[in-house]
């Protein structure tokens, strides 16, 4: 895997990469589908999985043996709204629902999966993920210790209770917020998502996890026009929430941010190209830190010799004011999880701390290879994948400065506001980061706003490069969505402002920018 390609989706926000599918499956017809209102335990419910049943699927993957198995039941209903400048342009639903069968043994991984959840077809995918790796000696039967439910994301109304007329409303007040703000306002699309998730997960060490994850996204795209001038800014907000999360200061905010991002181009120009000082600021900026730094941290990255960090835990990558966390069990962020996709509890992981590399990511098969624990880092899209190392909500923490001081720091540099794309090579940490907007700084002042150039650099060397860090700390509150290895899995990102003493800016963009 030589380069990764990230893009800011419109409709759908997040960082997206693309390589072959690392599993194969094997699959039925959906016999039943659990798609009315909310059911609690559609698995039971609706399909009569209980804990008998799961110990027979269970008993028949571990037949041959293994290390490490698990069987990961997904129930997901997701809807889907855009608004076109007050029009409904599209409004459906889809679902999901499946299960997905893995056995681990002396690192051979044996996976299948099936969409028809009668005990013959769980039967026969269980036999099938069990050949796939290869071993002998059988397991003796799993009694499960069901875990308590989580607390992360608790919601009063579940999404598939709320009706689309609830929801228009909402999309109609950013549409007219926008519009409201200039008369210059061409042209506003409203996307929305929400989610109603349920997963089941059984292990071979008898731990059984149950957990209701929701989740929503709202954005709004704005194009105004001044004379001969068109522009266009885009903002997002999204959280594992229910509906009340959508109080008239946060729709204001949201509307804001788009107009904010749309009208300060008009005024903005391309900045000097070279080499000079640049601020990040706080919160957007995270993506890069997710990305040029943060993959590199994934055990999995580390053990293919895909990563620079590898082989260096205990040792310097950063100044003494840097400390890196990700940090699962943030109650309600996109990225939040109260259990990892292999069924262990979500915390914290102090990746870096005061500038020294403490701790990978780990899901159970890198922790078995390094003999540590696991992160609680396994994710995986959905019952058709089996899981890996992942991101979950990463951020920066606070340093000792006013953002004032790195921008006075500054004789002539930039700052970055908005990072809309790019691409990274995850092994060397290379990269090139899209700009929308930022500020131009001459002798510590801020002096203009300017748009659309290009930063680049080293992810690790970057790091390094950092010689203030501000104590502006927030997440982005976007909704970003990060790829690997063909999977998709919702994340969150912050940081504070920090000083990078010198990048790259290029104000000749790639052909191929941001992809909507």
């Amino acid at each position: 895997m030589q380069r990764r390609d990230f893009v800011r989706h419109i409709a759908a926000g997040g960082a997206i990469l693309t390589v072959p599918a690392l599993f194969a499956g094997c699959a039925g017809n959906q016999a039943v589908v659990a798609s009315d209102s909310t059911i609690d335990n559609p698995f039971y419910d609706v399909f009569g999985i209980d804990e008998a049943t799961i110990q027979r699927v269970m008993s028949e993957l571990v037949a041959n043996g293994a290390d490490v198995a698990d069987v990961y039941f997904q129930h997901k209903r997701s809807n889907f709204i855009s608004l076109d400048n007050g029009i409904v342009s599209r409004a459906d639903t889809e679902l999901l629902q499946g299960v997905g069968l893995r056995t681990v043994k002396d690192g051979q991984v044996g996976y299948a999966f099936t969409e028809e959840l009668t005990l013959p077809s769980m039967l026969a995918a269980a036999k099938a993920a069990a050949a796939g790796a290869n071993h002998e000696g059988g397991a003796s039967q799993v009694s499960f210790n069901a875990s308590p439910a989580g607390r992360l994301y608790n919601i009063e109304v579940p999404w598939a209770d709320v009706s689309l007329d609830q929801k228009l409303p909402l999309l109609n007040l950013v549409d007219q917020t926008c519009r409201n703000t200039d008369s210059a306002v061409s042209n506003v699309t409203v996307n929305w998502t929400d989610v109603d998730e349920r997963v089941i997960i059984a292990t071979l060490d008898g731990r059984l996890v149950t957990d209701h994850r929701p989740m929503t996204r709202l954005s709004a795209q704005v194009t105004a026009v001044r004379g001969d001038e068109s522009q266009s800014g885009f903002a997002s907000i999204a959280a594992r929430q229910d509906l009340s999360w959508y109080t008239p200061d946060r729709i204001d905010g949201l509307a804001q941010d788009a107009m904010d991002r749309t009208l300060v181009l008009f005024d903005a120009r391309r900045p000097p190209a070279g080499d000079m000082p640049v601020v990040l600021a706080s919160g957007g900026c995270g993506v890069l830190l997710h990305e040029a730094i943060g993959h590199g941290l994934e055990a999995d990255f580390v053990r293919n010799g895909n990563s620079d960090y590898a082989g260096m835990l205990g040792e310097k990558v950063a100044s003494p004011a840097i400390t890196i966390v990700d940090q699962a069990s943030l109650p309600n962020k996109r990225g939040a999880l109260n259990y990892d996709d292999e069924g262990n509890e979500c915390g914290r992981s102090t990746l870096i701390d005061k500038g020294i590399l403490t701790s990978y990511l780990h899901d159970s098969t890198s922790a078995m290879a390094y003999n540590v624990s696991t992160t609680g880092s396994a994710r995986r899209q959905s019952f058709r994948f089996a899981p890996m190392p992942r991101m979950t909500c990463t951020f920066m923490e606070n340093g000792a400065y006013e953002k004032e001081e790195l921008v006075a720091a500054m004789d002539r540099g930039i700052i970055v506001n908005t990072i809309t794309g790019g691409q990274v090579e995850i092994g060397a940490g290379d990269f090139r980061f899209l700009v929308k907007d930022g500020w131009l700084v001459e002798s510590g002042k801020i002096t203009a706003p300017v748009r659309d150039f290009v930063i680049s650099g080293n992810g690790p060397e970057t790091l390094r490069r950092i010689s203030m860090v501000a104590n502006d700390s927030q997440f982005d509150s976007g909704g970003w969505t990060c790829g690997k290895n063909g999977q998709s899995v919702p994340v969150s990102q912050g940081m504070p402002s920090v000083l990078v003493s010198t990048m790259n800016i290029d104000v000749q963009q790639d052909d191929e920018e941001v992809k909507t």
